[in-house]
């Protein structure tokens, strides 16, 4: 074998051996670059699945703040870390480091939040217990102010009714014209012309319940042409005027006390015939009432 035959057939040789290394290099690199590119698809994919997983722990956290009563710092101070998170994902590399990192902040904010929501549930529940007892108390205070209000509304109408009792009452009321001698001698008249007074008599009933001591009943005398006769005065109480005769003042001690006053005609003039109306009264309540009659 000559030079040139030994030269061709080692350039044959080194072609060979180029051609095979370049077969074997594009055969690695063809896989390393499909390798590669099934690499990207799986981290995109797990990074996927860690933003939905954070997305997942996200709504949690929002649906425990909602059905907290009460406003918790804590759960709401996480919800934001989550997503602060979420929003450092959404812009990472997508490298092996990266997502371990995420994946390691995603399982500690796991665990912080179930340690969160058993606290919140605690919370929940205690404030439902106390929820309960206030609405007891409430309960329990409402039956004792009803209870109050209508012990007060008793002692009300008892003492109503006790002062109602213990008012003054008169009976025998009675009316008539007399004429008064000079010696002081009353005659009963029933003719207006020659009677100078009426006589008013009635007895105050005993009542153990009125408080002794000096009392005042307000007398009224009516004539026939309507006109109340006497000092005609007039004594104002809270919604009402009341014109009176006289004033019947007395010392009153627990027992039947007999009382006669007297009205007489206005100046220079004389009772008129008729129907006359005696009233008494206990300050402004009617207490007793009659008529009599002059001719």
């Amino acid at each position: 074998m000559n030079d040139s035959q030994k030269s061709s057939r080692g350039l044959k040789v080194g072609l060979g051996i180029l051609a095979v290394l370049f077969l074997v290099t594009a055969f690695y690199t063809s896989k390393l670059y499909n390798e590669k590119q099934e690499n990207e698809k799986l981290l995109v994919s797990e990074k996927q699945q860690v933003m939905n997983d954070l997305n997942n722990l996200a709504k949690d956290y929002d649906e425990a703040i909602a059905e907290s009563e009460v406003k918790n710092q804590d759960l709401i101070a996480a919800r934001e870390r989550i997503q602060g998170l979420m929003d450092s994902l959404k812009i990472s590399q997508n490298s092996v480091n990266s997502l371990w990192r995420y994946k390691k902040k995603y399982q500690a904010l796991e665990e912080e939040m179930e340690i969160l929501l058993t606290e919140n549930d605690r919370l929940k529940v205690e404030n439902q217990y106390l929820a309960t007892s206030l609405d007891s108390t409430q309960v329990q205070l409402a039956e004792r102010t009803m209870f109050t209000d209508s012990l007060l509304v008793q002692n009300t109408q008892l003492a109503t009714v006790v002062k109602d009792a213990a008012a003054l009452q008169t009976v025998g009321l009675v009316g008539m014209g007399v004429l008064e001698r000079a010696s002081g001698k009353q005659v009963p008249m029933e003719r207006a012309r020659r009677s100078d007074k009426i006589k008013v008599c009635f007895t105050v009933a005993k009542n153990t319940l009125t408080e002794a001591g000096d009392k005042e009943l307000y007398v009224q005398v009516i004539d026939p042409m309507n006109n109340v006769l006497g000092a005609n005065d007039q004594v104002q109480f809270e919604d009402q005027v009341l014109n009176f005769s006289l004033i019947s003042r007395f010392n009153y001690e627990n027992r039947n006390l007999n009382i006669c006053e007297y009205v007489s005609p206005s100046e220079d003039s004389k009772f008129e015939a008729g129907r006359y109306k005696i009233n008494v009264f206990n300050d402004k309540a009617l207490i007793s009432s009659s008529e009599f009659t002059l001719k």
